[in-house]
């Protein structure tokens, strides 16, 4: 039998016992309910877009932020690169594959209140092909040669030539459906159909999405908030992640740091297919570079192993033409301009060239470029080519050498997936123009079976290659670095999209 006073102290251990275990359930049920109801989330960008217009501009950025966030298309790209309906429902082909039907979506609305409709739609489509249109993929809605509205949730689309990738494109940021008031305003005030508005954008540093609680599934959107942190040295990056200070940081300049990430338990390190083509881009106008033999003798003097090792960190796939592995119809070119020093020389004496022969090599403000532009550099003047290294920013290159053609050398990854007919592009910013690429590429697009296309696709990587229009690099990876608990990222990435829907805190 215990004692009194053995019984007493067993009773005042047990009720310190259940006060302290009472205490530990108040002290951690909030926290844990603070968890649990998180509703935001930080992601950072390595670029701020110039503005938040997709179809008015050329960045990458601008996408990153906006598509299917707050404006929406037609059609939605998926991770896996697999099109679904997003504001139309459902679609019809017709048998010549030239005439598409939309059924869309009833009871959107618009952020400012505007119903979306057909002719809206139409709106969209009828601008983006306007003369005054700076779409950089005006060329695919000028190829529609019938735009109707035959009611207020029908839309058809009749094309000049077959588009076999129609449904993919339209699904694109430069085919997003916008507000006919709105359009004046939305590089800053964007007013889209989809399940964020812009709440702040602090420019150089952030730009705040709030939740849009009149979308149409806003129960089913998590994120009540997210922002994008602007950081674009990679030292800056690793550590903001590090810190905690970001949730995600998509396509970050983590390479290096790769294996501190896997190790630590707090992180989730994801490797993205991409189908991005990362190039040195030469100014085709441009004397001596209009002339092939000098094309030829840059891309002979250029290791690509040695620039993906530094612009990548070796996370890159060399390729010899604009198109890479994975893709319908590639093939390996690689070995048309292979890495040969000597045969370098020997087409710049061929093209009577003067050495050293100086060109100004303008490099954007990512990473991959100002990294991979000191070895090309480098390499370059080992036969007799003095690159000058000119660092600009985002800004600075979308104007000065995208739109403005003034430069001879850059270095940048084109992203898009099926972008081939950039070369058909008249005033392209390389300033290639061959007819016999022209017809080429109609002809793919008018292949009617896969093989013949396919078989199409091959004669254009050789005919790119052979022409050296531009040094092809490498396909890189991208490479996503997240907290633990974040779910809903993309496994890869067909498109830069950041979409904001499908994040969830576990």
């Amino acid at each position: 039998m215990m004692s009194t006073s053995l019984l007493e102290s067993s009773r005042i251990m047990f009720k310190a016992l259940v006060l302290g275990a009472s205490l530990a359930l108040t002290l951690t049920a909030p926290a844990a309910q603070a968890q649990a109801k998180k509703d935001s989330v930080i992601l950072a960008m390595t670029l701020e877009p110039p503005g938040l217009d997709p179809t008015a501009g050329a960045a990458s950025a601008i996408a990153e932020v906006v598509l299917y966030n707050v404006f929406e298309t037609l059609t939605k790209i998926g991770p896996d690169g697999k099109v679904t309906p997003l504001l139309a429902e459902s679609w019809e082909v017709s048998p010549d594959l030239k005439t598409f039907t939309f059924k869309l979506r009833k009871g959107v609305k618009f952020q400012n209140g505007e119903p979306f409709n057909a002719q809206a739609v139409k709106f969209s489509f009828e601008r983006a092909a306007d003369d005054k249109s700076t779409n950089k993929d005006k060329r695919l809605f000028a190829s529609m040669g019938l735009i109707a509205a035959p009611d207020e949730h029908t839309v058809v689309i009749g094309l000049k030539t077959i588009e076999p990738d129609f449904l993919f494109l339209i699904g694109q940021a430069t085919a997003v459906i916008v507000e006919p008031k709105s359009v004046a305003t939305n590089a800053t005030q964007p007013v889209g159909t989809g399940p964020y508005k812009l709440d702040a954008w602090a420019k150089g540093s952030s730009i705040t999405l709030a939740k849009w609680p009149a979308y149409r599934n806003a129960a089913a959107v998590k994120m009540n908030r997210a922002q994008f942190r602007i950081i674009s040295d990679p030292s800056a990056q690793v550590a903001a992640l590090l810190a905690g200070d970001v949730d995600a940081f998509p396509r970050v300049a983590a390479a290096r740091s790769l294996a501190q990430f896997r190790a630590d338990k707090r992180f989730q390190v994801l490797l993205n297919g991409s189908r991005a083509k990362t190039i040195v881009s030469i100014n085709n106008k441009k004397a001596p570079l209009s002339d092939v033999r000098v094309r030829r003798a840059i891309a002979a003097a250029i290791d690509r192993k040695a620039v993906i090792e530094a612009a990548a960190d070796g996370f890159g796939v060399p390729i010899g033409s604009h198109y890479v592995p994975g893709a319908l119809g590639y093939v390996d070119t690689t070995g048309v301009n292979p890495f040969d020093i000597a045969k370098a020389k020997a087409l710049l004496k061929e093209a009577g060239v003067a050495l050293p022969l100086e060109l100004s090599l303008k490099l954007p403000p990512t990473p991959y470029a100002r990294q991979g532009g000191e070895v090309v550099a480098a390499q370059l003047a080992k036969v007799g080519i003095t690159a000058k290294i000119e660092n600009v920013e985002w800004a600075q290159w979308l104007s000065g050498v995208y739109t403005n053609k003034n430069y001879d050398l850059s270095i940048i990854s084109h992203v898009e997936p099926f972008d081939l007919g950039n070369y058909a592009k008249p005033g392209y910013y390389w300033g290639y123009e061959n007819p016999r690429f022209n017809e080429l590429f109609a002809k793919i697009n008018n292949a009617p079976r896969e093989d013949e296309r396919a078989r199409l696709l091959g004669d254009a990587q050789r005919m790119l290659a052979a022409d050296a229009v531009n040094v092809y690099l490498y396909q890189p990876q991208w490479i996503t670095v997240a907290k633990k608990r974040l779910g809903g990222l993309w496994k890869d990435m067909p498109v830069f999209v950041n979409d904001l829907s499908g994040l969830y805190w576990e």
